[in-house]
């Protein structure tokens, strides 16, 4: 039987046989859930940033709270990538936590496309089936990609600054060797340069507003030079997926830009317990 996904205003975005569509998992939640309503949220958010030089940027860090809490530090991100030229021949390896069910290692995933209000994203099945067969750590999961928000909601701005990209969406847990992964996309990314890394990644977590400034500073600073060490010793949802791409900037001769940091006690909430987030935009 054929999937057959309609967005949000009714028209048919994609016919897939034999295939599937991930449908929406937090829209209406962590962003809005008719398709206007999403694209001029993004644009607004996009339109806030400040132009910057142009730089080969090769990878992101990007948080993944909701919009009204994290969309503006996410948008300082993806502005990096609105000069960029041939979307529709990049593949994006989105990294991200596995939130709500364990992969014991990195969770791929078997659909052929990922929605939100604005249509589908193709996945690339052909870069998932390669890193499928290498086996190990690696194995297809749809259970934990269905309700998962940490890669979703980067879609939507995928979507306005890179359409016609296509993704690889890979989950992490505590099963996952970022080392590993790092070496398994090294090649990849070599044959194909004008392919991209984005890790799905908030801070420090529910701490108080000065505490988490403290902690999440100390944190972008290690990523600056490189310590893995301390890193790794910091506070942040998606290390592990951080992890693996530092191994690969370090390997590539990746740098490491911080475009913007804020928590949600400056954006959406109370100071007493807050998250954080940063935007680090890695170039050659």
């Amino acid at each position: 039987m054929p999937c057959v996904w309609r967005n949000f205003s009714g028209e048919m975005d994609m016919i897939l046989l034999d295939a599937i569509v991930r449908p929406p998992a937090v829209a209406g939640r962590f962003y809005p859930a008719k398709a206007d309503a999403l694209a001029a949220t993004v644009q607004r958010l996009l339109a806030q940033v400040k132009p910057s030089k142009p730089a080969q940027v090769r990878a992101l860090i990007v948080p993944h709270a909701g919009y009204a809490c994290s969309g503006e530090v996410a948008a300082a991100a993806y502005a990096a990538l609105s000069s960029l030229p041939d979307a529709s021949q990049r593949t994006v390896y989105l990294l991200g936590p596995a939130h709500w069910k364990p992969v014991h290692g990195v969770g791929l995933t078997s659909a052929a496309g990922m929605a939100t209000p604005l249509g589908v994203v193709e996945v690339d099945r052909e870069r998932v089936a390669h890193l499928a067969a290498l086996g190990g750590q690696y194995r297809v999961d749809d259970a934990a990609h269905a309700p998962e928000h940490g890669l979703e909601v980067q879609l939507p701005f995928l979507q306005q600054t890179l359409a016609g990209a296509r993704i690889a969406p890979m989950l992490f847990d505590d099963g996952a060797d970022p080392q590993v992964v790092a070496t398994d996309l090294q090649p990849l990314l070599v044959q194909h340069p004008q392919d991209l890394v984005i890790v799905s990644s908030d801070l420090s977590h529910y701490h108080p507003y000065q505490d988490a400034i403290i902690s999440d500073h100390a944190l972008l600073k290690a990523l600056a030079t490189g310590n893995m060490q301390a890193v790794n010793a910091g506070e942040a949802c998606g290390l592990l997926p951080i992890l693996c791409l530092m191994h690969l900037a370090e390997r590539l001769g990746w740098k490491p830009n911080l475009l913007a940091y804020a928590n949600s006690g400056d954006t959406c909430g109370s100071q007493r317990e807050v998250v954080g987030y940063g935007a680090v935009a890695y170039t050659e």
